[in-house]
């Protein structure tokens, strides 16, 4: 036997895998595109021979920055084929963040989708610190076409590069707290990742999944399960409710991926009553939590068929699964509080500062080890430090665990508000008032106070046509979590803020609240 005899698999060889048994059948639609399986393995082809003849050398890091079409995803795929480090780099980030990804990153190759991104390319191109070769899906200006140079080269047999241990995904964190973090992931990491899929999640009997968040986050890491399951993904770029209902009934969608504010705004709009969403087996959701009287009304309205799915860019897609199968409204309601148990093949525990594991029904932060743990923050040695210790990966969010085994995050560990000396967690007030039935969306920030440190700040989201006294909710915090916990101050907004991934954006929610604007 030699070491290779142990050699895990890669991405790239997963990719060949789904390409084989999908052959004919459709692998992607985006508009009204149809591509199959094996259409898919020629153009991969034609792709990864570009891409040779470019230069790029074993290690180097590609990107694409573009909406969601077919064509971004093979160029990801070409990189995990050919052994590059592939940078997921979200479409609706900035224009500085995007800057600062591709100088920290050291991307020597961007493709870019002209219609959305022309001008921004040019710039990026223009400012980065390194060299950077822009390339067009389609045609941009003096740069090369990538789809016209795909469309010379002559379709070979795939074959992947790539080793389990070799550098995989760049995916950077949203920056809501400072400069994004860049988190590494290999091909082994990336590779458990897709097995725990596909043994743990609800995936429906025929995977027609619909992808409308960004591919370059949750959407995107759901995609291997769908192709390995010879399932279809269908893309378009961005949310709006008419246009998922439309390609869900057009298309007989089964399964999908959401964050809350979505799922509020399919629930709150008349749309969804002309249009059959029956195909529905399966939404799973995640990125940020979600009120439990929303998703109460959710199962009422479009059955059970939710799942979530709570995970982090450091460990992904995820830490912790709730099936549908435990969202039960009518027996087991506390569950709907719940982020569910570890998925299977992680290890989790609840951890003081100290490493030491919290009594029963204490909050700790979570912590984790295991197969989907990343490999480090790049250029970050001080953040590797704070959050590797004790053998764990610190994530920063703070959980109670009932004696069933299944978590309850508090809150982020940033997010906690300490006023008076008393810690108070705003998901806990969050959740009490998106209960009322004038409230569609709540969320909670702490915000400088001369007496108490910090003071207790709720912003609130009506539900069209309904609105109470604000005592009213005051009164109902009081009675359900006690007067630490009531609000100094109620805020009414149009909207919550969300970060371009749909998490709630408290730090400019803050920012607002004390600038007053």
């Amino acid at each position: 036997m030699t070491p290779e005899t142990f050699e895990g698999t890669n991405v790239g060889e997963l990719l060949i895998t789904a390409i084989q048994r999908g052959q004919d059948r459709t692998a992607f639609i985006c508009g009204d595109r149809h591509i199959s399986y094996r259409e898919f393995g020629e153009q991969l082809s034609q792709l990864t021979q570009v891409l040779t003849q470019r230069g790029l050398r074993h290690g180097d890091t590609i990107a694409a920055l573009s909406v969601n079409r077919p064509e971004a995803f093979f160029v990801s795929a070409a990189g995990y084929l050919l052994g590059l480090r592939v940078l997921w780099m979200n479409p609706i980030a900035s224009a500085d963040d995007h800057l600062y990804q591709v100088n920290d990153a050291d991307v020597k190759l961007l493709a870019v989708d002209p219609a959305s991104f022309g001008d921004r390319a040019e710039t990026l191109r223009e400012k980065a610190d390194r060299p950077l070769q822009i390339m067009g899906l389609g045609p941009l200006g003096a740069h090369v076409d990538l789809l016209a140079a795909m469309s010379q080269q002559t379709p070979q047999k795939l074959r992947s590069l790539g080793r389990s241990d070799d550098e995989c995904v760049l995916v950077y964190t949203g920056g809501t707290t400072g400069k994004p973090k860049g988190v590494l992931h290999t091909h082994r990491v990336q590779v458990a990742m897709i097995l725990m899929q596909m043994a743990d999640f609800d995936w429906p009997q025929e995977s027609r999944f619909l992808a409308m968040t960004p591919i370059t986050h949750a959407s995107g890491a759901l995609m291997m399960p769908v192709l390995l399951r010879s399932g279809t993904v269908i893309m378009h770029p961005g949310f709006e409710v008419k246009h998922f209902c439309h390609l869900v009934q057009t298309h007989r969608v089964t399964c999908t991926f959401m964050v809350p504010t979505m799922i509020y705004v399919l629930l709150d709009s008349p749309v969804r009553e002309t249009h059959d969403l029956s195909s529905l087996e399966t939404i799973m959701y995640g990125a940020a939590p979600m009120s439990p009287a929303r998703l109460t009304e959710g199962i009422s309205e479009l059955g059970n068929i939710f799942m979530q799915l709570y995970g982090q860019s450091e460990v992904p897609m995820a830490m912790t699964v709730l099936h549908k199968h435990e969202h039960d409204p009518v027996h087991r309601p506390h569950l709907l509080s719940s982020c569910g148990t570890p998925v299977v093949g992680m290890q989790l525990r609840l951890l003081d500062e100290e490493g030491q594991e919290v009594a029963p029904g204490d909050v700790g932060e979570i912590a984790v080890r295991g197969p989907l743990v990343m490999a480090q923050y790049i250029n970050k040695p001080e953040e590797n430090a704070r959050t590797f210790r004790y053998g764990w990966l610190y994530t920063g969010d703070l959980a109670r665990a009932d004696d069933d085994g299944y978590l309850y995050i508090v809150d982020r560990s940033k997010d906690m508000v300490i006023t008076g000396g008393f810690n108070v967690y705003p998901r806990e007030i969050e959740d009490v008032l998106s209960a009322h039935p004038a409230v569609a969306a709540a969320t909670v920030v702490g915000v400088p106070h001369e007496k108490w440190g910090e003071a207790v700040h709720a912003v609130v989201v009506w539900r069209a046509g309904q609105a109470v006294d604000w005592s009213e909710l005051s009164e109902l915090v009081r009675n359900k979590k006690g007067a630490i916990h009531v609000p100094k101050a109620f805020h009414e907004m149009a909207r919550i803020p969300t970060t371009g991934l749909g998490k709630v954006d408290k730090k400019l929610i803050r920012q607002q609240l004390i600038s007053g604007t």
